[in-house]
């Protein structure tokens, strides 16, 4: 059992690596592919000097005695003197020569590798435009001047050049045909959408839906028209709660203005309309109430009659020097029981 399973383990092993193997390096190439420009010289003794040196720019590997001198980022030499690229980039572009020499130092072998690395094609937008019954579409490829651009009516080629834009006359138009655009290079190729002459466009003669902010035309309308209309009505509300507000102060100031009158009118009518604040700025007191006075009995009702007081003696007349005080008469008026006399508050 344990034969079989290093039997299954080695085969998934050697399957795993063959499909790690880099490619081998294709004079074009599109830009981040990993590829090996194999070694054309035979090399099995790994005492050789091997050279490998990109005339465009002063890259160069050197492996002698089996070890490299100089290692470069994103380039490695393998067992057999082949030049592998981890990821290609534009500047990778151009002519490697690659130089053996065997153990006595002797040139074994020499010659050159080119290559031409490729950046990704863009993908193509359509247009067209038409005016006075012709039309004139547009490859729009963001200004790739190493492109080709190759038109198509109803998927055949019928044009291939470096011309973005394509005349159409009026018989063409009313054939009602179908038309699309590719650009390329050496590496990659892309396609634009096909659209049918004018029939397809819109007022303006461009081809596809008519857009607003990068969606439908019709749909951006409609949520504008809804949100302008939500915006309207809530201003609205505000003005009437505005001028409901002023209304009802309005209205509070004159109740009051109207209350304020009808009590100085009524104080008028009644005779009591009196200063609200002493000279010293107090408020004044209030106006003493009498009490209903008891009534006075008529002469008809019988009632005792008070005693009267004899006048007393006069003084002897012989005293003329010091005469006796004469009685002062009574000043103090009738008070009324249980009342205090008015005294003003200062």
């Amino acid at each position: 059992m344990s034969c079989q399973y290093s039997l299954v383990f080695l085969f998934l092993f050697g399957f795993t690596t063959a499909l790690t193997v880099a490619e081998i390096c294709k004079t074009d190439l599109l830009e981040g592919t990993s590829c090996t420009i194999k070694l054309p010289t035979k090399n099995t003794d790994k005492s050789n000097e091997i050279t490998w040196a990109h005339l465009s720019s002063d890259a160069l590997i050197h492996r002698k005695n089996g070890k490299i001198k100089k290692p470069i980022p994103g380039l490695t030499m393998e067992e057999d003197g082949s030049l592998t690229f981890g990821s290609v980039s534009l500047k990778n572009t151009g002519k490697y020569k690659y130089t053996v020499y065997n153990a006595e130092g002797t040139q074994i072998d020499a010659g050159e590798k080119e290559i031409k690395v490729y950046a990704k094609v863009p993908k193509p937008t359509l247009t067209i435009k038409c005016k006075d019954g012709n039309a004139t579409l547009t490859c729009d490829f963001r200004e790739r001047p190493d492109l080709i651009v190759s038109w198509y009516e109803e998927g055949k080629i019928i044009q291939k050049e470096k011309n973005p834009k394509l005349f159409l006359k009026s018989d063409k138009i009313q054939e009602k045909k179908t038309y699309s655009c590719s650009v390329g290079n050496p590496a990659s190729t892309e396609q634009s959408n096909s659209i049918m002459s004018c029939s397809d466009t819109g007022p303006g003669g461009d081809s596809g839906p008519r857009k607003l902010f990068g969606f439908d035309f019709w749909i951006m309308v409609s949520i504008l028209a809804g949100g302008g209309s939500l915006l309207l009505l809530l201003i609205c509300v505000l003005v009437i709660c505005a001028c409901r507000s002023c209304k009802t102060q309005r209205q509070h100031e004159q109740d009051e203005d109207e209350l304020r009158l009808r009590i100085f009118q009524d104080e008028g009518q009644n005779g009591t309309a009196r200063s609200k604040h002493t000279a010293r700025g107090q408020p004044a007191p209030p106006i003493p109430q009498e009490e209903p006075s008891p009534q006075i009995p008529t002469q008809t009702q019988t009632q005792p009659k008070a005693q009267t007081r004899g006048r007393p003696p006069p003084p002897p007349e012989d005293d003329d020097e010091n005469p006796p005080p004469l009685p002062r008469p009574r000043n103090k008026q009738h008070r009324k029981r249980h009342e205090e006399p008015y005294r003003p508050m200062e």
